[in-house]
C-alpha cells in the first residue's frame, strides 16, 4: 500500500458552488449558487415601469427625507433586502450578512478556521477530520454536541451551532457520548479540506479508495493527483466515498466525472421555468474502472451530481444509505457592503432525468452502519464496497 490513512457550483455554464443546508463546525456549508457580482440589477430595461419599484423608491426617499431621526440607509436597504428574500418563504433563497458571506468564500476556497468536525442532524457529528483540533482533543463522530462556551446548542440549527464556535480562542464543547457528557477544549486552526487515499488488497484485487470532504476549488486537481497515484499502483477498480460531503463547486463535481464518462455522456441537466438544458462531457478522458460510490444521508448536492453522473452515464454502483436530497439551483448577487443575496433560479436533474430534490438518491446496495460496544463504528459500507469490486 502506498497510502496508509483512515478512510473515513453551480453555475448554466462553468462557475459555480453547491450548497445545502446541513453544516459543518468548521462552517462549511453546502447548495447550488451561481455568482452574480453586477454593481447594479434594476429588473431590466423597463424598470422605470415598474410600478412595484417606483412605490418602493418612493417610500425609500421618504423615509429618508421626512422621517424625525436619523436613518442609517445601508442597513434600512439591507432589512428591505432580507424581507424581499423571506417573502418567498423557501429555504434555499436567503440573505447572507457581510460576515457569513465572507465566511462563505473563505470554506469555499479549500482552506477554513475551524476545529475539524462536520455535524448532521440532531448536532451530531458524523465526521472528524483527521489531524485537526477535534481529533486530537477526542472529539469522535457519534458525539452529539449539547453545549458550546456555555450556550445550549438545543433547537438550534447546524448553521447556528456551527457560528457559536469563537475561530480566535479556545472553545469549550460540550458532547453526550453513550449517555456520558464529556468536555473537550479545542483552539480553531486554519484547515485544509482533505482529500484521504487508500488502496485494500482483497481476493487477489488491488482496490483504490478515495474520500472527497467537499467540492473545494482544487479539489479537481487533486483528485487527479489521487488517481494517478493509485493507477501507478495497479489498482483494478476503486471506492469513491462521499459520505458526509455536503457539496462545494459544482466544476469539482464535472471535473471529476470527466475523468470516468466517454465524451458525450450527459453530467446533468438544469430546468428553470423557461427551458431544461443538458451539460455534457466534453473531454477525451476517459476510464474503465468498476467503480462504487460511498454515500449517506450527508451526502448533498455536489456530492449527488457526482453520485448520479457516474451511476448513471458511467454504471457506477451506490452503497449506503439514501443521500440527502438537494436538487435547486441558486443564483446570488453580492451588495457594496459586503453582504449577499441567494435565491433559487432553477433545479438539477441527474442523467436519467429525475429531479432529486427532497427526494435524494437511493443506493444500489443500502447497508447501515453498524457499532460496537465501545460505541465506535463499524464500517460496513466500505466492508460490503469491498466485497462487491473483489467480486467483480
Amino acid at each position: 500500500m502506498k497510502l496508509k490513512k483512515e478512510p473515513v457550483g453551480f453555475s448554466l455554464k462553468a462557475v459555480g458552488i453547491i450548497i445545502v443546508i446541513t453544516a459543518i463546525v468548521t462552517s462549511l456549508t453546502t447548495g447550488i449558487i451561481i455568482y452574480n457580482n453586477n454593481k447594479v440589477i434594476l429588473g431590466g430595461a423597463n424598470w422605470k415601469n415598474d410600478d412595484a419599484l417606483q412605490e418602493f423608491l418612493k417610500i425609500y426617499n421618504s423615509l429618508d427625507q421626512d422621517y424625525y431621526e436619523d436613518i442609517n440607509k445601508t442597513e434600512m436597504v439591507d432589512a428591505a433586502i432580507s424581507a424581499m428574500v423571506d417573502y418567498l418563504g423557501e429555504e434555499y433563497s436567503i440573505y447572507l450578512n457581510q460576515n457569513e458571506t465572507d465566511n462563505l468564500s473563505d470554506q469555499l476556497s479549500g482552506k477554513f478556521t475551524g476545529i475539524g468536525v462536520s455535524i448532521g442532524q440532531n448536532n451530531t457529528i458524523v465526521k472528524v477530520y483527521s489531524d485537526t483540533p477535534a481529533s486530537r482533543a477526542g472529539i469522535m463522530a457519534g458525539d452529539i454536541i449539547v453545549k458550546i462556551n456555555n450556550t445550549t446548542t438545543d433547537g438550534k440549527t447546524t448553521a447556528e451551532v456551527a457560528n457559536l464556535i469563537d475561530k480566535s480562542k479556545e472553545n469549550t464543547i460540550v458532547v453526550t457520548r453513550n449517555s456520558e457528557e464529556l468536555e473537550f477544549r479545542v483552539v480553531p486552526e486554519s484547515i485544509n479540506e482533505p482529500l484521504t487515499t487508500n488502496t485494500y488488497n482483497q481476493n487477489g484485487k488491488n482496490i483504490g479508495y478515495i474520500y472527497i470532504g467537499s467540492f473545494t476549488s482544487t479539489v479537481g486537481e487533486e483528485f487527479k493527483k489521487s488517481i494517478n497515484e493509485l493507477e501507478n499502483d495497479n489498482i483494478n477498480s476503486l471506492i469513491i466515498d462521499l459520505r458526509g460531503n455536503t457539496g462545494g463547486y459544482l466544476k469539482g463535481a464535472t471535473d471529476i466525472a470527466s475523468m470516468f464518462l466517454e465524451k458525450g455522456k450527459i453530467i446533468y441537466s438544469l430546468e428553470s421555468k423557461d427551458k431544461t438544458e443538458a451539460y455534457y462531457d466534453e473531454t477525451s478522458e476517459k476510464r474503465d474502472l468498476p467503480v462504487v460510490i460511498l454515500i449517506d444521508e450527508t451526502t448533498a448536492s455536489a456530492s449527488e451530481v457526482l453520485a448520479a453522473a457516474l451511476k448513471d452515464s458511467y454504471g457506477a454502483s451506490l452503497v449506503g444509505t439514501l443521500s440527502y436530497g438537494k436538487g435547486k439551483v441558486q443564483q446570488t448577487n453580492k451588495l457594496d457592503d459586503g453582504s449577499m443575496v441567494k435565491y433559487t433560479i432553477a433545479k438539477w436533474l441527474r442523467p436519467n432525468g429525475e429531479c432529486i430534490d427532497e427526494l435524494g438518491i437511493e443506493p444500489d446496495y443500502n447497508v447501515e452502519l453498524e457499532y460496537n460496544e465501545d460505541g465506535s463504528v463499524i464500517d460496513t459500507q466500505l466492508a460490503k464496497a469491498l466485497e462487491l469490486l473483489s467480486l467483480n
